[in-house]
């Protein structure tokens, strides 16, 4: 008996199940669902992302201070987490739903400042607001944002304002008097900035805000033409919570007028100026975290401004459970800084955070698609958290715990490239 099976001719009914169906008339998605469509992870969006902005623009999204020590530890960090998983818990559909300073929130995540955003999509700020509100999590806009407080405030959501403090405090009040006016719920004091860290990258590349145009800047804008025109026939670049004109709007004056010598008693100043919650960004040490609570923070955030501040500084993730036993029963606790998918988040959970910002994550998301492309970066971040959830056998976040999570120490396993 022969040990092939018997060959015929197939029929269509045997093909057609390999066969894509064509879209239908009028559902045929443009070039900006293509690409998104395309991308599963938070790295696919960085890949593609890169190809959209100008050289200077990624550069200065991408790259961190000096040399980037603390840039590469922040993801080494996250890369040496290993899960304990509850095979006989798991759960089908886990619940992310949280409170974020005591208010309901569709999941443990909010945006993380970025400043100059419309660099990134010449919608900026407006589609990281608005997309940020359609997924029911807090957006944070920045000081040296490129979009004014009144434009952020019409999008409605959840909207945070985080402060450089001046070494003019009257400009600081007017930022106060402006959020509070305009609704913004949180004021988010960040403490790491004495000066701004060295990014060699944008040194080298004449970076600023709008653009100076030299011969390298021309000819890395040149590969980019679809942002150059929508850069050009919109408004114009500029730092838009301050008044036009004024000298708090040119790019490199922030070291003479932000104010160096914070101390806790400038987060007592905020938080009665502001008269809401106020949450202390840029806490690396037990220390800071203490007197922040002391003089009245509601919430810190341990960051290191995601590795592009002070170089060889500690890692949030790897401080994150000291900074809880020490402040976490007066106050909430959050991280950023390295955050690359939703397992990322699930690890920062684990280690007792309350919640996680991005910040890159959804400037790359900008980068390829304006609001649609931070749409589907959050949705890639939820659609992680849900299977690592449902896999380490959490039901809903608050299931989460130390019990999950550990470290593996640093050289364990041999750093193997990941099949192609």
């Amino acid at each position: 008996m022969s040990q092939h099976p018997r060959r015929r001719i197939p029929r269509w009914s045997d093909v057609e199940p390999f066969l894509r169906r064509p879209p239908r008339p009028g559902a045929r998605p443009d070039a900006v669902d293509r690409r998104l469509a395309r991308c599963i992870t938070i790295s696919d969006l960085a890949k593609r992302a890169k190809r959209r902005v100008p050289g200077p623009v990624w550069d200065y999204v991408h790259t961190g201070a000096e040399e980037e020590v603390t840039l590469r530890r922040n993801r080494e960090a996250f890369e040496r987490v290993e899960f304990s998983p509850r095979a006989f818990e798991q759960v089908g559909e886990p619940d992310l739903r949280t409170t974020i300073l005591g208010k309901p929130a569709t999941s443990p995540l909010f945006m993380a400042p970025t400043g100059y955003s419309r660099l990134s999509h010449h919608t900026g700020e407006l589609a990281v607001a608005a997309a940020a509100a359609a997924a029911g999590v807090p957006y944070t806009l920045s000081t040296y944002a490129t979009t004014s407080i009144a434009d952020v405030a019409k999008v409605g959501g959840r909207n945070w304002f985080q402060f450089y403090v001046m070494r003019d405090r009257a400009v600081s009040r007017e930022h106060a008097e402006e959020g509070r006016r305009q609704g913004f719920e949180a004021a988010v004091l960040t403490i790491d900035t004495a000066l701004t860290g060295l990014k060699a990258s944008d040194l080298r590349n004449g970076f600023s805000v709008p653009p100076r145009l030299t011969a390298r800047t021309l000819a890395g804008f040149a590969r980019r033409p679809v942002w150059v025109a929508n850069t050009l026939t919109t408004d114009p670049l500029r730092f838009a919570t301050f008044p036009a004109g004024s000298e708090y709007g040119v790019w490199g004056a922030s070291n003479h007028l932000r104010e160096p010598h914070l101390r806790p008693a400038d987060v007592a100043w905020l938080k009665d100026l502001w008269g809401g919650p106020v949450v202390v960004k840029g806490v690396l040490s037990v220390a800071d975290a203490i007197a922040a609570v002391d003089a009245g923070a509601d919430a810190i955030q341990l960051s290191n401004h995601g590795g592009r501040q002070l170089d060889r500084s500690p890692v949030p993730l790897e401080l994150l459970p000291r900074v809880v036993d020490a402040v976490g029963d007066r106050a909430e606790v959050y991280l950023d800084s390295g955050v690359r998918s939703g397992a990322d988040v699930v690890a920062a959970l684990g280690f007792g955070a309350r919640a996680v910002g991005i910040g890159r994550a959804y400037l790359y998301g900008l980068m390829v698609g304006g609001r649609r492309g931070v749409d589907r970066c959050l949705d890639i971040l939820t659609s992680d958290m849900k299977r690592t959830m449902a896999l380490l056998g959490t039901a809903d976040v608050g299931a989460i715990g130390a019990e999950h999570v550990g470290f593996v120490p640093r050289g364990s396993y041999a750093q193997v490239p990941p099949l192609r």
